[in-house]
């Protein structure tokens, strides 16, 4: 039966909190750990809630069709918001900002916020790392002025290269072509190396794993790294199930058996993929492993949805009300210190909780608060 749209709440009304300045102020240092230790070092910003595909693991088109409420353009964070925010969480330590949505690429004018982006510093006076993760839809006509306003790399979801795979995925019937010439344009103006994430859903696009290692394997030299994402329970509207979830094990398993690997190490504290190299040399591939082997422990990344709302975790079911102190005079040392004291108070840890339930209690709780969609603050 098709879910209707007015049966969804829409994400603007989801819990949160609105934040005041914290009694006891806490300083920029840039060094910020939160009640497990963990330090403040990544930025998700969402720049939109829109997106022009319709893939069911994350904006299913039966839940978000015609009718779906978006945010009005009045709600969304500006561009001058968005970079005296990053600016602020750059005091507090953060060296790295992802753009994401939605699709980031149909935020107009998203070149003007790079710009603006890419004159920041951290406290050590570094730029900071600009990336942005985008469908491809768009990105063939905007790497030029992407990489031209600062922009360092992107990364791709592609998850088939049959087309009728990819565009039963989709759901807008969209063609793989279109997408790998926006990874050529990405490449060719200097947008790399690109990450090209592929979420694995048992069922559906299992059979495409070979035919993707093999593809970027013989591609690019080696200036493309693909990615596994396990298919993940995030949100409430993609009908998640655990025996949809292909293990990454069993990922590295089928590709190892026609090509050697060799494990790598990570390359920065808290990086979300456990990366493999071919072992004749031809490059190499990562797995993200949230469902089965999660890695709360060292996450270090916080989220900013497209109105000003920070969260925590990917599995959020409730984020801190930023936006009333942008616009209402707050000044920067107050915001940075209710960020900080944001972050000191996280003890987030979701994946790791559910991986000690163990499999026969994993389906997702009806009765626990909703969780925080993904396709409204990035994956």
């Amino acid at each position: 039966m098709k879910k209707s749209s007015s049966t969804v709440i829409p994400i603007a009304q989801a819990g949160h909190a609105v934040v005041a300045a914290p009694d006891i102020a806490v300083p920029a240092t840039g060094l910020l750990a939160d009640r497990l230790g963990r330090p403040l070092t990544d930025l998700r910003i969402s720049v939109t809630d829109r997106c022009n595909f319709r893939c069911s693991y994350c904006m299913p088109k039966d839940v978000f069709d015609k009718d779906y409420q978006y945010l009005p353009h009045s709600a969304l964070l500006s561009f001058e918001e968005i970079t005296r925010l990053a600016r602020l969480f750059a005091s507090h330590g953060v060296h790295k900002i992802r753009l994401t949505g939605g699709e980031p690429l149909l935020r107009k004018h998203i070149e003007g916020l790079i710009a603006q982006l890419a004159e920041l510093r951290t406290p050590d006076g570094d730029p900071l790392e600009l990336t942005l993760t985008t469908n491809g839809s768009l990105l063939k006509r905007k790497a030029a002025a992407l990489k031209a306003a600062g922009l360092q790399r992107v990364t791709v979801s592609l998850d088939s290269l049959d087309d009728a795979v990819f565009r039963h995925m989709n759901d807008v019937d969209f063609p793989v072509a279109d997408v790998l010439a926006g990874i050529d344009a990405a490449l060719a103006t200097g947008l790399g190396p690109i990450k090209v994430n592929m979420v694995v859903k048992r069922g559906t696009n299992e059979q495409e794993i070979l035919p993707m290692a093999r593809y970027f394997r013989e591609h690019h030299g080696g200036k493309v790294v693909l990615r596994f994402i396990e298919y993940m329970d995030v949100g409430a509207t993609n009908g998640w199930r655990m025996d949809e979830v292909l293990p990454s094990a069993e990922v590295i398993a089928r590709i190892a058996a026609e090509f050697p690997l060799v494990p790598l190490e990570a390359t920065t504290p808290g990086e979300t993929a456990q990366r493999w190299a071919y072992a004749d040399g031809g490059g190499e591939i990562g797995v993200i492993s949230s469902v089965t082997q999660a890695f709360c422990h060292d996450c270090s990344r916080a989220r900013l949805s497209t109105e000003g709302k920070l969260y925590l975790c990917l599995f959020a079911s409730h984020g801190h009300d930023l936006r009333p102190m942008l616009r209402d005079g707050a000044s920067d040392g107050d915001i940075a210190s209710a960020i900080g004291h944001i972050w000191q108070g996280r003890a987030d840890r979701y994946s790791e909780l559910r991986a000690l339930r163990g499999p026969d209690d994993s389906a997702p709780d009806a009765a626990a608060p909703r969780r925080v969609e993904m396709s409204y603050i990035g994956g």
